[in-house]
């Protein structure tokens, strides 16, 4: 197992490249950001126009000063598009566990597999590599279309913590259902049985 997070990791199979997100990755997300406000309704911080788009980004690339997260970019080699982002967040390397998430891609990339080709590397890349023993999710309770997809790549559901964080630009909170892969599962079934989906 590493001790520190690998700072130039780049995953790629034949459908996808996953690569550092960086600061000039303003340019190459901007559409998504104008055009596509829908995509953030459920975030917790928003990408929605330029100006949160900045705001975004540089919040993740602080996060990764700091060794909490690290945010990737999501390129779409059959189209040779930029398609999203997604990231390893809450990472506690001592503990071998780390949070997947932040995930969004743009709505021409949604349904089309893209999705399993970047779990299965960053689970693979989790456990295999970084040696992480839990790999955890979380979502927004009423967020069904992430769910599915969490659960489609094999997550088990571990529970829901009620009321546990406000939603942005409401005063209502929202309940957090929690997911998680744990290393034997990976193992014994989840590589298995996503890679037979890609």
């Amino acid at each position: 197992m590493t001790t520190n997070f690998p700072q130039n990791t780049i995953l790629e199979d034949d459908f996808v490249l996953l690569r550092p997100l960086l600061e000039s990755d303003i340019e190459n997300l901007l559409d998504f950001s104008i055009n596509e406000p829908d995509t953030w309704n459920f975030s917790l911080v928003r990408a929605n126009g330029k100006e949160n788009l900045i705001n975004y980004i540089q919040l993740a690339l602080k996060a990764k000063e700091n060794g909490t997260e690290f945010p990737f970019i999501v390129f779409d080699k059959k189209l040779g598009k930029y398609a999203g982002s997604t990231r390893f967040y809450d990472i506690n390397l001592a503990f071998k566990t780390l949070q997947l998430g932040y995930t969004w891609y743009g709505k021409d990339f949604r349904g089309t597999g893209l999705n399993k080709h970047c779990k299965f590397l960053l689970l693979q890349f989790a456990f295999e590599t970084l040696g992480v023993e839990r790999v955890e999710f979380r979502a927004d309770n009423t967020n069904q279309r992430s769910i599915a997809a969490m659960k489609s790549i094999g997550c088990k559901v571990e529970g829901v913590m009620r009321n546990h964080m406000p939603t942005l630009g409401s005063e209502e909170r929202r309940d957090s259902i929690i997911l998680s892969i744990i290393r034997s599962e990976w193992y014994n079934e989840v590589k298995k049985n996503l890679g037979r989906k890609l």
